[in-house]
């Protein structure tokens, strides 16, 4: 926002008393007055006398009007000028810019020097307190907005000046997913934004609940305790054999207690082993309903995350006769 001085008014006065009598110069030497009437010169010369004693008397939202309604008549140089002064108390930055360009338009001379050099001043304090930006758009056919004004259709370029603070920029296509991003611009800095049409594709993303090793490292685990089933299981079975070729061998005799350990000792690596087999085939089974869970599932980024993800970076030492070094390459 311009800032205002309590001396504003009176410089004001003392600046646009010297604008009127550049109107009397000769039209060949005029090329701002060539295609203008006289009768619509002496119009416009009245609203600008007008406009000069509204805005001597601080009067500046109905001298804005007179001066725009002489413009409307006769575009001159001066009248711009004086018309960026009235704007200047009107907190309207981006027009005085605007109105302050055409009254510099051919030089010094619809204005004097003295009058063109106060005019590049002015000039040069907006542009420090207003921000810059520089828009360009590359996709065919998309509309580029900026604060819900439309600038231009793709392919194109923006250049303007617009208050600092935070602006919202759109790329919209039909069939495409529409861009949205929020920048906040500072005063007296130029900021070039290269804007695009992302794909549903380039805007997708996928998140699992857990990291994907998990669920597979538990069915791994599953098979491993269900592995030391199996050998438990064989150990029970050895028990049982050595159990029956002694008992064969007794003939019917009552066993002594070191072949009734056996049986007792495949008994309990029998049951080790079911419930080896049960504790594994559950963690099996849990891991598989874990790893159908975590599958990756897709959600949408906003379009201006995509500009702010790092960007992979792949280093390579440089072995040469006369290079030294590391060589980056980026992968987007």
């Amino acid at each position: 926002m311009l800032k205002r001085r309590p001396s504003t008014a009176l410089a004001l006065v003392w600046l646009l008393c010297w604008a009127a009598p550049v109107f009397a110069q000769g039209s060949a030497e005029r090329p701002w007055a060539q295609g203008v009437s006289p009768d619509k010169q002496k119009t416009a010369l009245e609203l600008f006398r007008a406009g000069n004693a509204l805005l001597k008397e601080s009067i500046f939202v109905q001298a804005a009007e007179k001066y725009r309604q002489a413009l409307a008549l006769w575009d001159h140089p001066a009248i711009h000028y004086n018309m960026a002064l009235a704007l200047l108390n009107l907190d309207q930055p981006i027009e005085v810019h605007e109105h302050l360009e055409a009254a510099m338009r051919y030089g010094a001379a619809p204005l004097d020097a003295e009058k063109f050099e106060n005019a590049r001043a002015y000039k040069t304090l907006v542009e420090k307190q207003l921000s810059r930006v520089i828009l360009t758009c590359d996709s065919p056919g998309a509309t580029v907005t900026m604060d819900g004004r439309v600038l231009f259709v793709a392919p194109g370029r923006y250049e303007g000046l617009v208050r600092p603070g935070p602006h919202t920029l759109r790329v919209s296509l039909e069939g495409h997913p529409t861009t949205d991003m929020s920048r906040t611009l500072l005063p007296g800095e130029t900021t070039p934004l290269a804007l695009k049409l992302y794909t549903a594709e380039e805007l997708t993303r996928y998140r699992r609940h857990w990291s994907a090793w998990k669920p597979w490292a538990l069915m791994g685990a599953g098979v491993a305790v269900a592995l030391g089933g199996g050998a438990l299981h064989m150990q029970s079975r050895d028990s049982y054999r050595d159990f029956d070729t002694q008992v064969s061998a007794c003939g019917g005799c009552v066993p002594p207690q070191g072949v009734t350990d056996l049986r007792i000792r495949g008994d309990n690596f029998q049951r080790a082993a079911l419930g080896t087999y049960a504790l594994g085939g559950a963690a099996v089974i849990t891991g598989a309903v874990l790893a159908y869970i975590n599958r990756p599932q897709p959600y949408r980024i906003n379009p201006g995350a995509v500009e702010s993800e790092p960007q992979a970076v792949n280093l390579a030492p440089l072995l040469g006769g006369r290079e030294r070094g590391i060589q980056a390459t980026f992968r987007f």
